[in-house]
């Protein structure tokens, strides 16, 4: 890391959420190859999740964080003296609408990169459109692996740093009889996939699975095969503000979580704030990161991000690992010296951040990240109690190279 690009980064987490600018002399126009037009004082960068819709109960919290890290970078001088601008499009929760707006964002607007995604539907439909245009994107968002894009960089956790340990902690603590249920779209199809898979290697069973559109709300014939089912333990996938139902439904039927506990991948802070933590306390999630995490620069952040959108908002690990992007994408132009997308991509390899669950590492090779795991029980306020964590790093594996049982799982995937 470029030692005053550091200390500045540092002075502003301490100095809180203000933000300022900094008058500077006029530069001419400069472009980088492959990256659009750097005019002036400022670059354009492209924040594009979805503000409306079923999804929104998630994405609009990631924007947030986003905007938050550019404020704090900015008043720390910018990145190579320039002024980030962001420029902010809703995706809609409707996949199309995301292949379109980074269509937008590259081609009209040549943003140096895009900040976006939440579902793996959105992720894809913006693909092809980064890699035609060689633009970057950012996605923050765990997710089912089996991709590896030249043109994206992945914050949140691939398959081995949440799914397969989370899997791995149920056979261990919960039990053997695994429901699962998930929104009928590619993350949960594709992590079901793998955990069937898994459950077959080490000897747990899948008593159930099932599946309901993005949005979803009635949830009572499932419940019904759940008690019918008896599982030991139900694997969520579900997304969006189809949790809310399902968890409301499930108490109203009279299952607690001492009774069947529910262990969700796509249910944090801000999703617990929607559905209500009465209704989730004693149920389970895997994530890399809690607001509850134990590190100084995690008291910074989530000091800084209640001074500027409200005390009663809360962090969460997409939060986190949209907020994160911000700081490796900076740090990487830094280095580069250059918004360039090919110089960018050389650079990023190896770049470390101080982020809020912890030291942060981009591998270059699948431009995911290292993470420390984390397993978190939902308590009566609302945050997350961790019970189990991986105790170091986990290198990221998207493909599941490393696990025998993982063998023809990325040829099904795709």
């Amino acid at each position: 890391m470029r030692k005053g690009f550091l200390v500045s980064l540092m002075m502003v987490f301490f100095l809180g959420a203000c933000s300022s600018q900094t008058n500077k002399p006029a530069q001419e126009t400069t472009s980088d190859s492959s990256s659009g037009t750097v005019e002036g004082d400022t670059v354009s960068v492209g924040i594009l999740h979805s503000l409306s819709g079923t999804m929104a109960i998630s994405e609009v919290s990631l924007r947030d964080a986003e905007l938050m890290a550019i404020d704090e970078i900015n008043a720390a001088g910018g990145v190579l003296g320039k002024q980030i601008e962001p420029i902010i499009e809703d995706g809609a929760s409707d996949w199309p609408t995301f292949a379109e707006k980074a269509r937008k964002l590259l081609q009209q607007d040549k943003v140096a990169t895009i900040f976006g995604g939440w579902t793996s539907a959105s992720r894809k439909a913006m693909l092809p459109v980064v890699e035609q245009n060689n633009g970057l994107l950012w996605y923050p968002v765990q997710y089912e692996g089996m991709e590896q894009s030249p043109n994206i960089f992945y914050t949140g956790a691939t398959t081995n740093q949440q799914i397969v340990p989370a899997v791995d902690w149920m056979l261990e603590t919960v039990g053997e009889n695994i429901f699962l249920i998930g929104s009928d779209y590619v993350f949960p199809r594709t992590a079901n996939k793998i955990v069937n898979a898994q459950l077959e290697a080490n000897g747990g069973k899948v008593v159930a699975e099932e599946y309901t559109p993005l949005g979803h709300t009635d949830y009572n014939t499932i419940i019904n095969k759940i008690k019918s089912a008896k599982p030991d333990v139900i694997f969520n996938t579900l997304n969006g503000d189809s949790n809310v139902a399902f968890f409301k439904q499930l108490q109203d039927a009279g299952i607690t979580a001492k009774d069947i506990p529910v262990v969700s991948v796509s249910v944090a802070e801000e999703e617990i704030r929607g559905i209500g933590a009465q209704v989730l306390e004693g149920h389970y999630a895997a994530w890399n990161y809690y607001q509850t995490t134990d590190t100084p620069e995690n008291k910074t952040f989530v000091e800084n991000y209640k001074a500027k959108y409200g005390e009663d908002r809360v962090t969460g690990d997409p939060i986190e690992a949209a907020y994160i992007a911000v700081y490796l994408w900076a740090e990487a132009v830094e280095k580069a010296g250059s918004f360039d997308v090919e110089k960018v991509k050389e650079a990023a390899d190896g770049v470390e951040f101080k982020a809020p669950e912890g030291v942060v590492k981009i591998d270059g090779e699948t431009q995911h990240i290292y993470k420390t795991v984390r397993i978190g029980e939902v308590q009566a306020d609302g945050q997350f109690k961790e019970v189990w964590n991986s105790s170091e790093q986990v290198k990221p594996d998207p493909y599941l190279k490393t696990y025998d049982w993982a063998e023809g799982l990325s040829q099904q995937a795709n």
